[in-house]
């Protein structure tokens, strides 16, 4: 036996990879709008994807954001940092390698992210 004691519910930390498909997973499942993701790896050092997506209200933005956040504690022991709750008009959760952001339509329209993000990528910049 090994002198030091083992972790009782310890896990591997999940992969980037892990945490995008359950982004990706928890938008689908909470029927986010228009739900796109911008591949950032290898294009800027801030994260290795955005995910984009819209709520019809400030009350499913919110609840969006709480049980993605949720989810990714409990299923994958990933800790995110949320911003822009309180009013929930966009919501930013930073899982650190994977960004989310969640608008109400309107507010997505007005700062269209897809379009500065979209590095020449005509589908991300016809999305927005």
């Amino acid at each position: 036996m090994a002198d030091t004691p083992e972790l009782a519910g310890a896990r591997a930390p999940a992969s980037v990879d892990d945490i995008h498909a359950a982004v990706m997973r928890s938008l689908d499942d909470d029927q986010a709008l228009d739900i796109v993701s911008i591949p950032l790896a290898g294009k800027s050092s801030i994260a290795d994807h955005m995910v984009i997506a819209s709520g019809r209200s400030t009350r499913q933005v919110a609840s969006m954001a709480a049980k993605l956040a949720d989810r990714l504690k409990q299923d994958h022991g990933k800790l995110v940092r949320i911003e822009g709750l309180p009013t929930a008009d966009w919501v930013l959760i930073d899982a650190d390698d994977v960004i989310v952001h969640l608008f109400r339509p309107e507010v997505r329209s007005f700062y269209n992210l897809e379009r500065m993000w979209a590095f020449g990528d005509e589908k991300a910049a016809a999305a927005g």
